[in-house]
């Protein structure tokens, strides 16, 4: 008997940008692995099996879901947003590589709507070009590594999304993001704060760069930073498709 892993991402919230595909995937799921409030986000039904985890736990679950399958379970780890943004594919390959795995093994990744995109659309384009994205985080790289990517993202004049900016462990790093964001940009910088788009707690404010504040952002919350381009239109805010000769 075959089994096989799925890593699928459930969007940002709303049930409605969930995939039919994803969906499909876990209708025919016999164990779900995840952090435990995305796993909570699965209705329980019979012959179906729960596995929630700490989210400092990405390698052990990966290891779990490949060996259920391994004795024909069909695992679905799912992430929120997409899987392969900041997420759970690249631990599964992780595993799978560290692992006696069968690198045959029936294997797919299921793209979902990432919180950076969610965000964008709500706020209008502005990441209508060129665009980053990082993680805040530096649970999985120096800060030094975080604060160099800034700098290049900046005077590459790439808009940028930021995910994971401040957490109760971390406060003072994004009050450093916002002083580097500062020396780098004027201060009259588009910034985002997008808070748990497509969710009943759902808040979006935008201020320039001299404006913002760390208080502003927490780990539900995704910041986008405009390019020196990005501007307002009434609500919405948008960065141009296109630059000047002369421009970014």
């Amino acid at each position: 008997m075959s089994g096989s892993v799925v890593v699928a991402g459930l969007g940002p919230g709303d049930p409605m940008l969930v995939t039919p595909e994803v969906q499909a995937a876990l209708d025919r799921a016999t164990d779900i692995l995840g952090y435990i409030p995305y796993v909570a986000r699965i209705a329980a039904r019979p012959g179906l099996t729960l596995h929630p985890s700490d989210n400092r736990e990405e390698l052990a679950r990966a290891h779990h879901a490949l060996e259920l399958a391994r004795q024909g379970h069909h695992a679905v780890i799912v992430s929120s947003g997409d899987p392969g943004v900041f997420a759970m594919a690249s631990a599964l390959f992780e595993a799978l590589e560290a692992g006696a795995y069968d690198g045959n093994m029936d294997i797919r990744i299921l793209p979902g709507i990432t919180a950076m995109l969610a965000a964008a659309a709500k706020a209008g384009a502005p990441l209508g070009h060129d665009f980053c994205a990082i993680n805040l985080s530096d649970n999985l790289k120096p800060w030094s590594i975080v604060e160099q990517r800034l700098r290049m993202a900046a005077r590459g004049d790439f808009a940028m999304a930021f995910y994971n900016p401040r957490s109760k462990s971390r406060p003072h790093q994004f009050a450093r993001v916002l002083e580097i964001l500062r020396e780098e940009c004027e201060g009259q910088r588009l910034v985002i704060f997008a808070r748990a788009v497509s969710t009943p707690d759902e808040a979006l404010r935008t201020v320039t760069l001299e404006q913002a504040t760390p208080d502003m952002a927490d780990m539900r919350t995704v910041v986008i930073v405009g390019n020196s381009l990005t501007r307002q239109v009434g609500q919405w805010v948008y960065t141009p498709r296109a630059v000047t000769a002369s421009g970014p």
